[in-house]
């Protein structure tokens, strides 16, 4: 609660996603936070519209969600154990199959599900929702009514008041095109039936994933085609086809490049009319604050740092950086919102999401040869194929042998038979 006679500090949050809409959720939890989400649409819209993304959250955040009470959808959606990788070659070949556990299960809500479930609660929690699309001549206006102003909308014309952070994104262009469709009656891994992120990776043609996931109207599959551009996965690119038509694509390219999945496919159909989306932007880190006349606001989520959605890692980075933020927000008492404060609250947030950014390189481009080795020794190892797995849910957990050849190395040597002397 607000102590007495304190003055409730004042923060805006532009955009209704998982960053924004957690951050405003937990700061109302708190107590002594007047809290306004400017949004461009209703719940009815997001809950009616067009999928958004495929997420998958894993165990971490997971329970960020359920330390602040916003999990109110663990029991109807399914349980993820772990995760399958199978590199393919041409002609439909297995190279080779890892299957990795995860210390606990993840899960994965259709945003349009999540997000307008949250976005009515915050009224419901004392918060205030204002529907209307800021633009950028609105903010130095708006942001003199606040203590504070967060820029987590990550798409738009907003995103432009923050710069590209070259020493922290390689790629300039986009390293995939990306097409998603929910569907139902895909029929389970018949070696392995328990629900389970399906990976298949042809090395410089693209991959696909499929996700269990709640959606409007109950359990479904979430799949992503992730195509190298102008590659024979790149079979989307017109976008203004129908979601069934969408599905007949994505069942021939698997009867050419990985017909164990494609059998599986006979009885799929699609979720409904709005269940497809396409898309494909440059993985970039952009500079945490921005400037408007003489005021400052700070980005979040996929504002400041927007992977590619590969690896799994946006959704999660979005709960992470909610959490982290509100964390410093909280420990900040009624001090200044400076601009030193903003970058080195985002500073703290990218001790994490560094992790899961390098993965996420790593992954979309040339795999490296001592990744090659970690997944063919994954291939025979459950120990590898554990810890392998482990990364993508806990991306710190990669930095001490991963990325480097040479701890990789090092470990492998571990799990390994040597040759007698």
């Amino acid at each position: 609660m607000n102590p007495l006679g304190a003055r409730m500090r004042r923060i805006l949050i532009i955009g209704a996603g998982q960053a924004g809409l957690q951050l405003a959720l937990t700061l109302l939890g708190h107590g002594g936070y007047d809290v306004t989400v400017m949004t461009a649409q209703t719940p009815e819209e997001i809950r009616d519209g067009r999928i958004t993304s495929t997420q998958c959250m894993f165990f971490p955040a997971l329970e960020i969600e359920r330390e602040a009470g916003l999990n109110h959808w663990e029991e109807p959606a399914p349980w993820i154990e772990g995760q399958r990788v199978t590199l393919a070659g041409p002609g439909g070949q297995k190279l080779l199959e890892t299957y990795g556990i995860w210390d606990a299960p993840a899960q994965s809500v259709d945003q349009r599900v999540k997000m307008s479930g949250w976005l009515e609660r915050v009224e419901k929690a004392g918060g205030r929702v204002v529907l209307h699309p800021v633009v950028t001549s609105d903010l130095e206006a708006l942001s003199r009514m606040y203590d504070l102003t967060l820029v987590a909308a990550g798409k738009g014309a907003l995103v432009e008041l923050f710069d590209r952070d070259a020493s922290r994104s390689p790629y300039d262009a986009p390293q995939r095109n990306l097409a998603a469709i929910y569907v139902r009656g895909v029929r389970p891994y018949p070696e392995h039936p328990t629900p389970h992120v399906r990976i298949n990776a042809v090395p410089g043609v693209g991959e696909t994933y499929l996700m269990p996931a709640l959606t409007t109207s109950g359990v479904c599959d979430a799949v992503l085609v992730e195509a190298v551009p102008g590659g024979p996965f790149d079979v989307f690119g017109d976008r203004r086809i129908s979601p069934d038509e969408h599905l007949r694509r994505l069942r021939a390219l698997y009867a050419e490049w990985m017909p164990w999945e494609h059998e599986l496919y006979a009885e799929a159909e699609p979720t409904d009319e709005f269940s497809t989306l396409y898309g494909g932007y440059a993985p970039v880190v952009r500079h945490p604050v921005g400037t408007v006349g003489d005021r400052h606001v700070l980005g979040m989520g996929d504002v400041v740092v927007l992977n590619d959605p590969g690896c799994g890692q946006g959704a999660n980075n979005a709960a992470h950086c909610a959490s982290i933020y509100h964390r410093a927000i909280v420990e900040h008492g009624d001090r200044p919102f400076t601009p030193e404060w903003m970058h080195r609250t985002f500073e703290r947030y990218w001790e994490y999401s560094r992790w899961a950014t390098a993965l996420t390189n790593t992954m979309i481009g040339p795999l490296p040869e001592h990744v090659q080795q970690v997944l063919g020794v994954a291939s025979t190892d459950d120990e590898t194929a554990r810890r392998f797995a482990r990364g993508y849910a806990v991306p710190p957990s990669l930095a001490d042998w991963f990325f480097d050849a040479e701890k990789a190395g090092a470990y492998l040597a571990t799990r390994t038979p040597q040759p007698a002397e």
